[in-house]
């Protein structure tokens, strides 16, 4: 984990008048300690593997806080639960492309689309501060090959499937 992820999460905490708790660090750990997504309940898995005291209640207001302190940002996947995304620290601009079939998430960026989303956001008034953009779509391998291992592992971890629309 980069050390400026620390210092921010302590300078936030610091100027809300909260304290830096050892619980605090560990699911800071945890939660920049992969690059995936994560849910609510796969960080408070992680964060038991570490330590089993730590509540699910300290791991969700952890949670808040680091969202509030510009750390992680809450995504929507369409799988109606929130989702947490570590990764836009180092790219704030960047897409995900979410398959309805197997819940593979993958993330893109590309310029096409930030020039697209600078011409749309000046010619309308505004200053663009950052974009996201989802695209729900079909997996190729399981249309194509009638199988997807994505899917068959996604099954056999016991995540829930996106429903499709």
């Amino acid at each position: 984990m980069d050390a400026g992820i620390q210092n921010q999460l302590d300078d936030f905490i610091r100027r809300m008048g909260l304290r830096r708790t050892g619980q605090r660090e560990i699911i800071l750990k945890a939660a920049f300690s992969h690059k995936e997504h994560f849910t609510a309940e796969d960080l408070l898995g992680r964060v038991r593997i570490i330590q089993a005291a730590i509540s699910r209640a300290t791991v969700y207001r952890t949670l808040a806080l680091m969202v509030e302190a510009g750390l992680l940002r809450e995504i929507d996947l369409g799988d109606e639960q929130t989702t947490y995304d570590p990764n836009f620290l180092d790219k704030p601009s960047h897409n995900h492309l979410v398959c309805i079939d197997c819940g593979r998430v993958v993330e893109f960026e590309d310029a096409h689309i930030d020039l697209l989303n600078d011409c749309v956001t000046r010619r309308l008034g505004f200053k663009p501060l950052r974009q996201t953009l989802k695209i729900e779509a079909n997996c190729e391998q399981l249309r194509l090959n009638g199988r997807c291992p994505n899917l068959i592992a996604t099954r056999l971890s016991g995540k829930r499937l996106r429903k499709k629309r």
